[in-house]
């Protein structure tokens, strides 16, 4: 028996959110080609801060604030920012309320999520992503976040960032990003410095340009399928991962390959592949996966970007025409991610 919506939504109990929860779906991408660069931050601006995945403590918003009020910011706490469900920061219709609710809060400018963990995924269906396109603003996080950066992307059009979490370590190096990228719009090239332990190696030589996306491998290879993706046509893929044996990485590059992604971009960066290991013996190494999976595809690759969980990170715009330079291991942006 079909079930119209206004009545479903009702006997979920949700009538008074119906009008944030857009229609379920395969449908096709909400917005047309028209790509949308969010509001630059200001000295004095107010940031909303919510938890769309893993539960926090209330000191973990302490120390987000201390780190945000450094760089001259007002804070905002979403209404369910303590809430728990389980391994969730909340119910999934409490936690994509807050999303939608500060997009649609006009005192505040910028939305930077508290922590990753898992259930973004969980909510994509419940974002409001019209409201988003008529209330652009900046949406900052990485890990399990990458499924709203993709998503928001994807269907409202919206430049997103894959950059700090609030309880990320807000030092020198990822702030610098942060005010250069967000605050001042320059147009930054992204190089690896000597404080990183991180080790550069070139999978291909070359210079590539296209728009940038990306973001935690596991959670872009569980997005496969669904409507909440982007065009991958000419694009620069970006991943990074964390306490992944190398069989798993190997096969979720696997997944993207067989999905026709691969295929599809015209350069490809993997930031960090923080605590990977080799797992049970015998196995092949980072290195051999990538070659065997990226190699073949002729195009300009590195391991190595300052992108990930790790404490010296970048800020990177997802959506933003770049140009990628895989010998000197750069990411030159073409265009700025903010106006």
């Amino acid at each position: 028996m079909t079930i119209k919506r206004r009545k479903f939504v009702k006997f979920l109990g949700l009538a008074g959110l119906s009008s944030q929860i857009p229609v379920l779906s395969v449908q096709a991408k909400l917005y047309s080609n028209t790509i949308i660069k969010p509001p630059r931050l200001k000295v004095g601006d107010t940031v909303g801060l919510i938890s769309p995945a893993g539960i926090i403590e209330p000191q973990d918003i302490e120390v987000a604030k201390k780190a945000l009020l450094t760089l001259g910011l007002k804070v905002k706490l979403g209404v369910h920012i303590l809430d728990s469900y389980g391994y969730l920061a909340g119910k999934d219709i409490d936690r994509a309320t807050d999303v939608n609710a500060m997009f649609g809060d006009r005192s505040v400018k910028a939305i930077i999520t508290m922590r990753g963990g898992w259930g973004c995924n969980r909510i994509l269906p419940l974002i409001n992503y019209s409201l988003i396109r008529s209330h652009p603003k900046i949406f900052m996080g990485y890990s399990d976040i990458t499924s709203l950066l993709l998503a928001i992307y994807a269907r409202s059009g919206l430049i997103t960032f894959h950059g700090p979490v609030a309880t990320s370590t807000w030092n020198e190096f990822s702030v610098d990003y942060v005010k250069r990228i967000l605050f001042n719009a320059e147009v930054v090239t992204m190089t690896n410095t000597l404080t990183t332990e991180i080790g550069r190696k070139i999978i291909t030589p070359g210079k590539a340009k296209g728009k940038l996306v990306g973001g935690n491998l596991s959670v872009l290879s569980a997005m496969l399928g669904s409507s909440y993706l982007p065009s991958w046509q000419d694009s620069i893929l970006f991943v990074e991962e964390i306490g992944e044996d190398i069989y798993r990485v190997d096969r979720m590059l696997t997944q993207l390959k067989n999905a026709g992604i691969l295929n599809q971009i015209v350069g490809f960066v993997f930031g960090k592949c923080t605590n990977c290991s080799l797992g049970d013996e015998p196995s092949l190494t980072l290195a051999q996966v990538l070659k065997d999976h990226i190699q073949p595809l002729g195009i300009p690759a590195w391991y190595g970007s300052m992108i990930g969980h790790i404490k010296d990170k970048f800020t990177v715009p997802v959506g933003v025409d770049v140009e990628i330079d895989a010998e000197n291991g750069t990411l030159r942006m073409l265009e700025t991610a903010v106006r």
